[in-house]
């Protein structure tokens, strides 16, 4: 078989060529570009676990900072709430001395007002009484023909207003 014979012949230059190939591969891929690529992939895998816990420390402090904002926010709340609550009581106290004052004021005219009606009524009675002891004294001498003293017309008047 001759074909046997012609790949014996060039065996061993096929093996050397095929060392030197793997041999070239192993040196320059295997030592020279893997580790640069895994270089390469370490330093991207360490830039992204840097900027994964960048990332996670700025969550962190913001969420730290929007608690404290909401705490001041809160506390701002309540201090402008106890600041409407305060006023609303400051006026209602103004309101509540105006109010006395303007009742006092009132009760005073009233209480004028009584004593002017009471003057006043007392007064229209006794204008009354003697209009009325008049009109008696006036009738009786035009009825009876009798002349009647002013006291005892007067006493008459009084007499019968009481009854009424």
């Amino acid at each position: 078989m001759p074909q046997i014979a012609q790949i014996m012949e060039t065996y061993s230059s096929q093996i050397f060529w095929l060392l030197v190939t793997f041999g070239f591969v192993f040196f320059v891929i295997g030592r020279g570009m893997v580790p640069r690529v895994m270089d390469t992939v370490a330093q991207r895998d360490s830039q992204i676990a840097s900027d994964l816990a960048a990332a996670e420390a700025a969550r962190a402090q913001a969420d730290d900072e929007e608690e404290a904002w909401r705490k001041r926010e809160n506390e701002n709340r309540a201090a402008a709430q106890a600041l409407v609550a305060k006023a609303k009581a400051d006026a209602a106290a103004k309101s509540e001395k105006k109010l006395a004052s303007a009742q006092k004021r009132l009760d005073t005219k009233l209480e004028t007002a009584a004593a002017e009606i009471a003057e006043a009524r007392s007064a229209a009675l006794t204008e009354v009484e003697s209009v009325a002891a008049e009109a008696a004294q006036d009738i009786v001498r035009q009825l009876a023909g009798v002349k009647v003293t002013a006291a005892t017309a007067k006493s008459a008047v009084k007499k019968a207003m009481t009854h009424v």
